[in-house]
């Protein structure tokens, strides 16, 4: 659930893309001929930049299309729509053009809701569907929200994001821009904790799951749940780490989206 605020101080250089990005996606890094596009959604209070240790090492032959969605980022004076589903209807409507490739999804914690809410609109659409849908470290659509944190203070907010690693302890430093990113998380709080799928939807493609191993939020039992979302294949992974295993080691969370794509 780290913020942009932590990403932002280190972006690598990315490989230019064939024509010119979109405003939904940033840094997107391609190879001559890829095989599949992976759109990555990024976590609570996250922007585009949450997966710019993946741009270093993209998996061979998919190119990666960062979402970065509005409110924050590059586009954090654009307002941000009042409930997950239609922000999911304005990031299709945003990327629609783009899935002239084969696609998968890669969704983090709150990117998971919106990547399986992108999957299902997809489908209403009788847009192509996604080759793949993955997500991390996540309840399921249909399962309850274990309690809320959108209604918290800014401390008692700050103090459950770095319990399990989700802010960098250096952004006390600027109080600022602590108040701003501290708004963002809670705005995408807010939006998680009142969604919820009137049932378990299936996807029409193989769903993998992936978590930290040592995840305070969200354990095996809880990501087990997105069993009954899915209708073709379904793996579930645990990878070392906590809630924030997508940072600490990325290379082992690169080799495990290369795997199951192929």
């Amino acid at each position: 659930m780290r913020t942009h605020a932590a990403e932002r101080a280190s972006h690598p250089a990315s490989t230019p893309a064939h024509g010119a990005d979109t405003p939904w996606i940033v840094g997107r890094v391609t190879a001559p001929s890829p095989r599949l596009r992976l759109f990555c959604l990024p976590q609570a209070g996250g922007s585009a930049g949450s997966f710019a240790p993946w741009r270093l090492t993209p998996p061979d032959g998919i190119e990666l299309a960062t979402v970065e969605l509005p409110g924050r980022g590059v586009r954090s004076a654009e307002p941000v729509p009042g409930t997950l589903e239609e922000l999911a209807d304005a990031v299709l409507d945003g990327i629609s053009d783009e899935l002239d490739l084969p696609y998968a999804l890669f969704g983090h914690s709150f990117g998971a809701l919106l990547g399986y809410e992108l999957t299902v609109r997809a489908a209403r659409r009788g847009l192509p569907a996604p080759r793949a849908l993955l997500v991390s470290a996540c309840r399921a659509p249909h399962a309850a929200v274990p309690k809320r944190i959108s209604d918290r203070d800014d401390q008692g907010l700050l103090a459950w994001l770095e319990g399990f690693g989700g802010f960098p302890p250096g952004l006390r430093e600027y109080p600022s821009y602590l108040s701003y990113a501290l708004r963002t998380v809670r705005r995408d709080l807010a939006l998680t904790e009142a969604y919820r799928s009137v049932g378990p939807v299936p996807v029409g493609c193989p769903l993998h799951v992936l978590g930290g191993a040592e995840d305070p939020l969200v354990g095996r039992a809880q990501l087990e749940r997105w069993r009954a979302c899915a209708s073709g294949g379904f793996t579930l992974q645990l990878l070392p780490g906590g809630h924030d295993y997508l940072f600490t080691d990325a290379p082992a969370v690169l080799g495990a989206v290369a795997a199951v794509l192929g």
